[in-house]
């Protein structure tokens, strides 16, 4: 059978067989990009969502990224922190939809830790957005900001107050965050006019909030009693002022009552039946002697009373001294190794990104997301 050649076509079919670029390609992939508050560079943007499909422009992506990471290796300048900003943008532009294939969360680990210990930054104002970029990717990034607190990072930005003090708004924890607004006031963290700006706006925010008022508190407290039980003449007596006096703090100040409320009371009758005893019974007219009534506690003994465990002969042997703490081995080649790289720091990146083995990157993000001080040295971390 000939194929037959279709000479009228439509517009829109014949555009999309030219394969034409019009800039606008990212509309098809939207829902998968991450916005970002500086906005993003649309010609990238269209070759990183393009490359879903195209494993050359994949390889291509992959291979800028190897050579981003090699270029903060080799950098000399007097600004060792800028590289690092210049690959984190980078990555952020080529991989819009982020997640654990982009390698950005090892990128953020990697270089706060390079840089934590050094006086000349712990007041850069990037390096720690650097850290709050970071905490916004961790399952709990209330340890990162007790680490910076704990190593004096960023404490004279407001920048850091803010975003801890939401951390904490946003668990609910709203003592903790009018604590965290006054002490940055307190510190006079600049620009002071943005964090005193914050601070009312959290205020305003704390003050619509639902709050527990003593009625649903006192409401709480009152006894629980299954159905059809009887309580003591006190029991009751209690849990009939008790209902009272939750009764009248329903009512408003006027005297009149919000709702209906009915308090249960036994009569006298009901309490005096329950308590009588059934005289149908004849087994509870006589309680038997005092030998009958104590005859579980009389055991007769029997032959194993007269059975003794054998006793070892010997001296009686005090308590051992406490023995040494054990020590651990340490491979003297492997101890070497991670105090010349610790000491030197020449090597800003792991093998992990070097190999771009996109498993061993997912690997190690997703352990970052549980644990984002896992590498840092035990002396670095908050007590």
């Amino acid at each position: 059978m000939e194929s037959v050649q279709i000479e009228n076509i439509d517009p829109e079919t014949a555009f999309l067989l030219s394969k034409k670029e019009t800039g606008f390609e990212w509309e098809l992939f939207k829902e998968n990009v991450r916005p970002l508050k500086r906005g993003r560079n649309v010609r990238l943007l269209n070759e990183s969502l393009t490359s879903h499909n195209n494993n050359q422009l994949k390889k291509t992506l992959l291979e800028k990224r190897r050579k981003l990471i090699e270029a903060i290796d080799d950098y000399k300048g007097e600004d060792p922190l800028q590289p690092w900003l210049e690959c984190m943008k980078w990555v952020q532009e080529a991989f819009p939809a982020g997640g654990d294939s982009s390698g950005l969360i090892v990128i953020y680990e990697q270089c706060v830790r390079k840089f934590w210990h050094s006086e000349h930054y712990k007041n850069d104002l990037r390096y720690l957005k650097i850290w709050l970029e970071y905490a916004e990717n961790c399952v709990d990034a209330e340890v990162i900001y007790s680490f910076l607190d704990a190593n004096d990072i960023g404490q004279t930005h407001s920048v850091y107050y803010i975003a801890y003090a939401l951390l904490l708004e946003s668990k609910s924890k709203m003592k903790a965050a009018n604590d965290m607004f006054s002490l940055g006031i307190s510190r006079e963290a600049q620009p002071i006019e943005k964090l005193k700006d914050a601070y009312k706006k959290f205020l305003a925010r704390s003050m619509t909030k639902p709050k527990n008022t003593d009625e649903d508190l006192e409401e709480n407290h009152l006894p629980v009693r299954s159905f059809g039980t009887v309580l003591a003449r006190e029991d009751n007596r209690m849990q009939t002022a008790q209902s009272s006096d939750f009764h009248r703090k329903k009512l408003k100040p006027d005297g009149t009552q919000r709702t209906s409320l009915l308090v249960y009371k036994d009569t006298k009758v009901d309490v005096l039946s329950s308590h009588q005893p059934d005289k149908s019974k004849a087994a509870w007219n006589s309680l038997g002697t005092r030998a009958e009534r104590n005859k579980e506690n009389n055991a007769i003994p029997s032959k194993w009373t007269s059975y003794k465990v054998p006793q070892k002969p010997g001296p009686r042997v005090g308590r051992p001294p406490p023995s040494a703490c054990i020590e651990v081995f340490v491979d003297e080649e492997c101890a070497e190794t991670r105090q010349a790289s610790d000491e030197s720091g020449s090597s800003s990146t792991l093998p992990v990104i070097h190999g771009d083995d996109q498993d061993n990157i997912k690997r190690e993000t997703e352990l970052l997301r549980k644990n984002p001080l896992r590498n840092f040295p035990p002396n670095s971390l908050p007590r």
